[in-house]
């Protein structure tokens, strides 16, 4: 592509594009690209010039309105050509070696790649100050919801204390077809699969990896604190059963899997972060509780904005794709004006707090020997382990229908606690698992919402 004028008459050598993969949100992103190339040029300054796409096999159909000559399986020579790199391969490697090859060479990254990030983002932060150029990955986390940029610069000035929200969408599409339309956790996988909410092999999302991915994402920029998904607290939805949802219910609440992100205050006073994937409970009234299908939400309380929600659609092609064309612009209006934008920062590392530390509430259901004394008994060891309750609700079991079967001597013993240590409420309930009285522990999940 040849030199090209700008709205102010100004000639201006086009900014050569590389884009690696074209799956679903790269063939959006190469779309877009293409259909909206005058407008993008009058946004940036400059002409972005997509000078090819690396993919692993060519002859395959990638859509229409896509040039088949731009395709390649040489992603390094095509970033050794490029002045700003789009990344949407996924994984590790080769993402990996071919971002650090691009930011050594001088150009600026663009990508969506979640685990990459969580695992070697400060190497990439390194290689980026090194190369004195940039790297932005909006697209990482919620898709195309608003959420790392505000983050990292309209509350740069504030003091981020918590961030709280639905980051996979997958999970919550389960989660809510569990609830609304009463379908087991296999069926509702089975439907996501069939929507293509989730992949043929659904464990990234359904055990908590890619919500850990992008809590680690979300804590390392809220708190100027590098965190990696090994330090975050995981557990995923696969064993959340009908009955969960059913006791969610009865107490006026839903389940989803959340990821925490706060800080912490210790009993010496000393600050530090507390970063968690898992299902909870969350009371109807909380507006998290009605985000339904496939959407995210998040919630970020600062010290002095308050609390903000971002909520929408947090994945698919061409929302995603409408969070990468966002970094692409910012990135090459930044060249174009010889800026660059925010880097990494870490100059608070504060110190990762345990589990056992964070303070939350517990849903603890039993099955109870059908006695007098037994509440007060159950009450006494909860007490001892210094938890309150919150409320308790105890049920026999239903009547036989059959003449001659004897009368259940069991009972169903739900209690809900007040705030605690999850340390202390996690020995609460081996405590209680090791009564004559208690039959079986039925189920634990923790509480988030309003206490």
């Amino acid at each position: 592509m040849s030199r090209q004028n700008t709205s102010q008459g100004v000639t201006v050598e086009p900014l050569k594009v590389a884009l690696l993969g074209s799956g679903s949100v790269g063939t959006q992103v190469a779309r877009l690209l293409t259909a909206h190339a005058q407008e993008l040029a009058l946004r940036v300054g400059a002409p972005l010039e997509l000078i090819g796409i690396a993919v692993r096999r060519l002859g395959v159909d990638r859509g229409a309105g896509i040039d088949p000559g731009l395709f390649t399986t040489d992603a390094p020579e095509l970033v050794k050509r490029a002045d700003l790199v789009i990344e949407l391969i996924g994984g590790i490697e080769p993402a990996r070696t071919l971002i650090l090859d691009a930011l050594a060479s001088g150009a600026s990254v663009v990508t969506g790649n979640k685990s990459l990030l969580a695992e070697h983002g400060p190497e990439l932060y390194e290689a980026a100050d090194a190369g004195g150029v940039e790297l932005y990955y909006e697209a990482a986390v919620a898709g195309a919801i608003p959420l790392l940029r505000p983050i990292r610069e309209s509350l740069a000035g504030d003091r981020v204390q918590r961030v709280l929200g639905i980051v996979n969408g997958t999970t919550n599409y389960v989660l809510d077809k569990m609830d609304t339309a009463g379908l087991d956790f296999a069926d509702a996988v089975a439907q996501a699969q069939a929507l293509g909410y989730a992949e043929a092999d659904p464990t990234a999302d359904v055990e908590g990896y890619d919500a850990a991915a992008k809590a680690a994402i979300l804590a390392s920029l809220a708190f100027h604190t590098r965190v990696s998904a090994d330090d975050v607290h995981r557990e995923g939805i696969s064993g959340v059963t009908a009955a969960d949802v059913a006791s969610a219910k009865a107490i006026g609440a839903v389940v989803k899997l959340l990821a925490i992100c706060e800080r912490v205050v210790a009993a010496d006073g000393s600050e530090g972060v507390s970063v968690r994937v898992h299902p909870a409970m969350v009371p109807a009234s909380h507006p998290l509780a009605s985000v339904r299908e496939a959407f995210n939400a998040v919630f970020v309380e600062a010290e002095a904005a308050g609390e903000l929600m971002f909520y929408g659609r947090g994945a698919g092609g061409l929302p995603t794709a409408s969070a990468v064309l966002g970094d692409l612009v910012s990135a090459a209006r930044n060249r174009v004006g010889g800026s660059r934008g925010p880097g990494e920062s870490t100059y608070a590392q504060l110190p990762l707090r345990p589990m056992g530390e964070v303070v939350t509430r517990y849903h603890i259901s039993l099955d109870v020997a059908d006695r007098p004394g037994v509440l007060a008994h159950v009450a006494k060891v909860i007490a001892d382990h210094g938890v309150s309750i919150e409320t308790v609700r105890q049920q026999q079991f239903p009547e036989p229908e059959g003449a001659g079967e004897e009368k259940p001597d069991r009972a169903s013993l739900v209690v809900v606690t007040h705030s605690a240590t999850d340390a202390a409420l996690e020995a609460t309930v081996s405590a209680l698992a090791g009564l004559d009285i208690v039959t079986a522990v039925v189920g634990v999940m923790r509480v988030e919402g309003e206490d």
